[in-house]
């Protein structure tokens, strides 16, 4: 089963829901960390037996002797990613999308495509947790390529599998819960925290997924997020209330449920609770 954990911002405990989840599974589970631009999910589970593999793209390389300036692919590529100046074709490596149509365009045939290097993927074990990191390299123009490439490595395991997503909705999240069979939608008591999950639920209905909202650091004053799940008809799986305590742990970087047999209990539950949403939405869906 694969569950997707995501939040339309940064900070609304998104990764500490998705570690402490993988962590309390009663089997062996596997965390896919595909926040590319920033991952820290290794940085609580501090994986051993660590592996490092490279990620790489195409990117068009050119002939300048078979080039005759036609300029076809410079009107081509919609990110500006190549120019023709002073009677010679330049790439910009940076900005290129890799996309690969300047190389099937070109009518003399002077673009070919090379392999570059754009991030890593790690892979190490904690306790009972296979951990799967995706790292971009600072400065490329998107990390799609490298979680296409994390979720098809670890596409072939049978346990539960926790994908803690980029925050936001743009292309990289939607990569990332494409497969997913279930959403959890993380957020926080404010206004703020409306607007955004507002945002990821447009997101997971878009893409016809069921979900379900944990809402994290909740008070027991007036909960705008809460109003906002009930007016909607939105399933609460889950309120993780303000605590202090949980926050230190969480700062310093502790997986929670393995600190507490409290905090075990607690996730254990939003995890019992997360898969049975996902099995009677499997089962109406059929």
């Amino acid at each position: 089963m694969l569950i997707a954990v995501l939040s339309g911002k940064g900070g609304t405990g998104k990764t500490l829901l998705s570690v402490n989840m993988a962590a309390v599974a009663e089997t062996t589970s596997q965390y896919v960390d595909c926040d590319v631009e920033e991952p820290n999910g290794h940085l609580y589970f501090n994986p051993e037996q660590l592996t490092s593999s490279t990620v790489t793209v195409k990117i068009p390389f050119v002939d300048q002797v078979l080039c005759n300036g036609c300029r076809k692919c410079v009107d081509f590529c919609k990110f500006n990613a190549l120019a023709y100046i002073n009677n010679k074709l330049i790439v910009f490596d940076d900005i290129c999308h890799s996309c690969g149509g300047c190389t099937i365009l070109c009518p003399e045939k002077a673009l070919i495509e090379k392999d570059k290097t754009i991030g890593r993927i790690e892979k190490g074990i904690s306790e009972n947790v296979n951990v799967i990191s995706g790292i971009l390299n600072i400065g490329e123009a998107s990390g799609v390529p490298i979680i296409k490439e994390l979720l098809d490595q670890s596409s072939n395991f049978e346990g539960i599998t926790i994908i803690d997503c980029p925050p936001g909705s743009a292309c990289i999240v939607m990569e990332s819960i494409k497969d997913a069979d279930y959403c959890v939608l993380v957020a926080e008591p404010t206004l703020f925290g409306v607007h955004n999950l507002n945002m990821v639920v447009d997101l997971v209905r878009l893409f016809n997924k069921p979900f379900g909202v944990v809402l994290n650091k909740s008070i027991l004053e007036d909960n705008p997020v809460k109003e906002f799940c009930e007016k909607n008809r939105i399933t609460i799986i889950e309120e993780i209330y303000y605590d202090k305590e949980l926050g230190i742990l969480n700062s310093n970087a502790l997986i929670a449920s393995r600190e507490s047999e409290d905090y075990k209990n607690m996730f254990s539950s939003i995890l019992k609770s997360v898969i049975k949403e996902a099995e009677n939405e499997a089962i109406i869906s059929s």
